[in-house]
């Protein structure tokens, strides 16, 4: 090992003295060789980002960075299949916190563990972005680019246009260069249209889902290259392996008390409580969910096709698989007859190809999914995504800014004040299967968490429009802060604004709220870290907050440099890491004349930014030259049903320490939601 003098021992935060190193203790021995460490990686400079799919960053380190960041325990753990940072110092909860550090600032042991490891989640998500991103309308581009532009540098495509048949065609512009201006950008569309101005297609109900794996090796058991068919070789398909063996035997919950148990509908079942997750956070990402994605059309699957078998009818042995006996069947439990809708597809024609630097490729899946709902944040599984959802949400007839709702008889609690959405009628378009649900825009798959969750922000959206007109009473002359982007220049004082302005204007702060949520709270209890505590308030805050000559420089490096750059590099990698969601280093929205690379607040400086300029209100964008949707893979890690327990332990709200009944979730779906959500209270639920 080099030897350490005095000096070098200083300049890493250390101040012993020569005699004192004769006799390191054990920590003060691993922080210098893990100080040395981290000279070797300061020496060696970043990991260039990979050039081949094959080479990206999975998450393994060198040992010296290991050491570096997280000790001897994060180079012994080098040795699992796990990430590496999940093992640095600081990255865990408060247990993974160093007990001795001889270093200070960003060379202590925890500040060392966290920056790596935000460090390893970036270069993850840049070789994402560099390699995982497929869209079924323009990968062609994205490979080849266009008009000298390499296609990951690409902002705008002609296939995120609006087509002719679209009710909005003119508004944006019609046959020549479209641009969302005016109603389309005041507020979110139902449709999901015009989030972003230069591509109003992006993100809007009916487009195709994208991927996050190669088109080739999506439905393997179509074999579309002889690499595909050898590495899966008929061994994959929607029966095979067996779906409903797979899920009796990987995800039935064993029970010590069958009988009690009753299949999750009797009075005590088994299992593993979550010791930082509870069952809201559980029907959360359900009701998330409901507002990005949907492969159904109100509800139902391709009618039209025979009906598909469930399988539970083999089992594998070696490498082939074998009938099930009827004691097997039995002893699993599964339904053999059991029979689904088949899947709707928008197209089953061959997918085109395409070849570029001496590589065939396809050009789309070989059958196409579309996402029925928008796929923005945008509250719409309370709001709508389409005319018929939209039908079904009611407004208050008294006060159209409010959303309807309705107040039980002979219940007078502080809980049922506010009042429960209404149901749906024989007049809504509707499923039979909805029959006594909520009136809600999204109203499939129904459980006693989406009741509430629903009534919840529903009551929030009413308490907005509520406090709003207490303002507007005690001040109505005031600036409301609301702009018509047609006459951006006019100040709408908070008494002229109209019903629809404020409806609007509460669905936009409900989905922010919603979202901030999601990502603040429920991803970090979820991960419960600190790196990704960091990482998820960065999407909101910037890792940067302050305003000072480090922020001011990298808002102008991303923005002014990166952001305006061609070069595929500028576009992806760098602009990633200084500019990501409200900018990874505290990217900042304001803009002073004459300060034109300055982005933070100035308390004596005047806003310039104007939303009837194009640029102020779409400049910023960047999807990384791939247009945005939700992938297939996204839709398939997030189902976490096995979150819900059987039994739900039901409380009284005035006694919370004591549980009255344990509930069987099984009898809280679909119309018996709404009933236990009325009958129980919101309160207590």
């Amino acid at each position: 090992m080099k030897r350490w003098s005095t000096r070098t021992l200083v300049t890493a935060g250390i101040l012993i003295t020569p005699l004192a190193v004769l006799a390191f203790s054990p920590p003060l021995r691993e922080e210098v060789r893990s100080l040395g460490a981290c000279r070797q990686l300061a020496t060696q400079g970043f990991r260039p980002l990979a050039d081949a799919r094959i080479d990206r960053f999975l998450g393994k380190v060198q040992a010296y960075t290991a050491l570096c960041r997280g000790g001897d325990q994060a180079v012994a753990a080098r040795n699992t299949p796990w990430v590496d940072w999940a093992r640095y110092w600081g990255t865990g909860d408060t247990s993974s916190k160093s007990s001795a550090s001889f270093a200070f600032g960003h060379l202590s042991r925890d500040s060392r563990g966290i920056d790596g490891a935000l460090i390893d989640l970036e270069y993850q998500r840049m070789e994402l972005l560099k390699f995982n991103l497929f869209d079924n309308l323009t990968f062609k581009t994205y490979v080849e680019g266009r008009d000298g532009v390499p296609g990951r540098s690409i902002h705008v495509w002609p296939e995120m246009r609006l087509s002719a048949t679209d009710p909005h065609y003119t508004d944006v512009g019609g046959d020549g260069t479209q641009l969302c201006q005016g109603e389309l950008i005041r507020y979110r569309t139902a449709s999901g249209i015009c989030n972003d101005i230069r591509n109003p297609r992006m993100g809007s109900a009916g487009m195709p889902f994208t991927r996050n794996v190669q088109f080739e090796e999506t439905f393997p058991q179509i074999g579309q290259t002889e690499f595909v068919r050898n590495r899966h070789g008929g061994r994959i398909d929607l029966l095979q392996p067996d779906p409903q063996v797979i899920s009796r035997e990987l995800f039935t919950r064993k029970q010590s008390d069958a009988a009690a148990c009753q299949h999750g509908t009797g009075t005590s079942c088994d299992y593993i409580k979550a010791p930082f997750f509870n069952v809201i956070a559980a029907y959360w990402i359900q009701f998330m969910t409901h507002d990005w994605f949907t492969h159904l059309d109100e509800g139902t699957n391709d009618a039209k096709a025979p009906l598909v078998d469930m399988g539970c009818k083999t089992a594998r042995d070696g490498n082939s698989a074998r009938p099930l006996t009827a004691d097997e069947i039995k002893r699993l439990g599964c339904r053999p007859n059991d029979r689904i809708d088949a899947a709707r597809f928008s197209e089953t024609s061959a997918p085109p190809t395409f070849t570029a630097d001496s590589q065939t490729s396809l050009q789309r899946v070989p059958k196409l999914t579309s996402n029925d709902n928008t796929a923005w944040w945008d509250a719409s599984q309370i709001y709508g995504f389409s005319d018929a959802s939209a039908q079904r949400v009611k407004r208050d007839p008294k006060d159209p800014a409010r959303l309807l709702m309705v107040q039980i008889p002979g219940r007078a609690s502080e809980g049922d004040a506010q009042g429960y959405l209404p149901t749906l009628t024989a007049k809504d378009p509707m499923n039979p299967e909805w029959a006594g649900q909520e009136a809600v825009a999204f109203p499939d798959n129904w459980s006693i968490g989406l009741s509430f969750l629903h009534n919840l922000f529903a009551r929030e959206h009413n308490q907005f429009v509520d406090e709003f007109r207490r303002r507007a009473a005690e001040h109505p002359d005031n600036d409301s802060g609301l702009r018509d982007p047609a006459n951006p220049s006019r100040v709408i004082r908070m008494r002229d604004v109209s019903s629809e302005e404020l409806y609007q204007a509460a669905r936009l702060t409900i989905a922010a709220e919603i979202a901030k949520i999601h990502t603040t709270e429920w991803t970090t209890q979820l991960l419960y870290d600190e790196v990704m505590y960091t990482a998820m308030n960065a999407n909101w805050h910037g890792l940067v907050r302050q305003d000072n000559l480090v922020s001011r420089a990298l808002d102008y490096l991303a923005v002014d440099v990166k952001g305006k750059s061609i070069r595929e590099s500028d576009q992806t990698a760098w602009y990633s890491v200084f500019a990501s969601g409200a900018g990874i280093f505290g990217l900042g929205s304001h803009k002073y004349e004459n300060k034109k690379s300055f982005l933070g607040f100035d308390p004596d400086g005047t806003d310039v930014w104007n939303i009837s300029n194009p640029d102020d209100v779409n400049g910023g964008v960047n999807h990384f030259g791939s247009p945005f949707n939700f992938p297939e893979e996204f839709v398939t890690v997030y189902r976490l049903h096995p979150l819900v327990p059987d039994l739900l332990d039901y409380r009284d709200y005035r006694t919370p320490n004591q549980i009255q009944k344990e509930v069987p979730v099984i009898s809280t779906f679909r119309g018996a939601a709404t009933e236990a959500e009325e009958t129980n209270g919101m309160a207590n639920w």
